[in-house]
């Protein structure tokens, strides 16, 4: 039987597209030498259905150019990048700056995991678009152990389950034997360098490097002795936490989380314990890590965070004898 690429079925489809453009440019120059209203009622529809196929054709060509860009590299490991992301005026503006970044970098395998009962049509539409290698799931955060709006961000941990579900996807769908790779947990309100993909690709157990903008500090990072790490550039908790580290700061190789079922994230964790938590549940030690990004010199990777969107004066809109935005854009 016959096997077609994902390629293939987009040159087919550009194809028949194109002939039934033909068809409908034939029909359109017959019906133009016709009189009436009835010819010009159907001359005008033909012309809507040609304008709607060659819409078709562009978004066929433009997905034909997402496949031949992100084309699979053979050989090369995979990079499964878990992403926790959950519904807010900024939430495409996020995922889109991430998307941008993972264009660029062969072999990614975005597993984006909202917080939600049922995917919404934002996400799923976005991550449809971008041409990607995407995974769409759902994992729901109890409201107890939920941010409230008006709380600050480190009061209780956030994206643990939905971590934990893209986890749990992996152990589901790959096999140790024949998937090679590493894991990165990504969160949508950073900024990533695309050498920070090139860099941790070929993580043997746990690659780190530095996080800039995180702890009130210009950066973190691991601090390396004769191209070991041995203590860790931060203020906060220090001493306390083994690894003290931000969740941009490391990759793990996809085989160690395999063949670990029981590791996970703990949401029962202090606060800033998540990722020492995850890498002593691997049996990960301190001479397990390697650095990377020159030795841990160079920042690849932001801990940037996007305002809250302020939209107070849409309520002002109508009292200014104003309409207020169409809630049917999407943002």
């Amino acid at each position: 039987m016959a096997r077609f690429t994902g390629r293939d079925i987009f040159h087919i489809l550009i194809l028949f597209s194109a002939v039934w453009i033909l068809v409908l440019f034939v029909q359109l120059e017959n019906c133009s030498g016709g009189m009436g209203n009835a010819s010009e009622r159907k001359t005008d529809r033909m012309k809507r259905a040609l304008d709607s196929k060659e819409r078709e054709i562009n978004y066929l060509r433009n997905q034909l150019n997402s496949l031949d860009k992100h084309h699979h590299v053979p050989g090369l490991p995979t990079i499964y990048i878990i992403t926790p992301t959950y519904t807010r005026l900024v939430q495409k503006a996020e995922l889109t700056r991430l998307a941008t970044v993972f264009k660029s970098v062969p072999n990614i395998h975005w597993i984006v995991v909202e917080d939600a009962q049922v995917k919404s049509p934002l996400v799923t539409k976005f991550l449809r678009s971008t041409g990607l290698n995407t995974t769409h799931l759902l994992s729901v955060t109890p409201p107890e152990v939920k941010l409230k709006e008006q709380d600050p961000n480190w009061l209780k941990p956030r994206g643990v389950l939905q971590r934990n579900t893209g986890l749990s996807w992996l152990r589901a769908n790959l096999n140790a034997d024949y998937h090679h790779g590493v894991v990165y947990f990504a969160d949508d309100d950073n900024t990533y360098s695309t050498e920070l993909f090139q860099e941790m690709r070929h993580t043997k157990v746990v690659s780190v490097w530095p996080v800039g903008l995180v702890g009130k500090l210009r950066y973190e990072a691991p601090i390396i002795t004769n191209g070991k790490v041995t203590d860790w550039h931060t203020l906060w908790y220090r001493k306390e936490r083994k690894f003290a580290m931000d969740m941009a700061g490391f990759a793990v190789n996809l085989r160690l989380i395999l063949e670990n079922s029981l590791a996970k994230f703990d949401i029962t964790a202090k606060r800033g314990f998540q990722e020492t938590g995850l890498l002593q549940s691997l049996g990960v030690t301190l001479s397990d890590l390697e650095p990377k990004a020159k030795m841990c010199t160079e920042v690849l990777v932001w801990h940037t965070r996007t305002e809250p969107a302020v939209i107070k004066n849409e309520d002002k809109m109508p009292a200014n004898g104003y309409e207020q935005s169409d809630p049917n854009i999407e943002v």
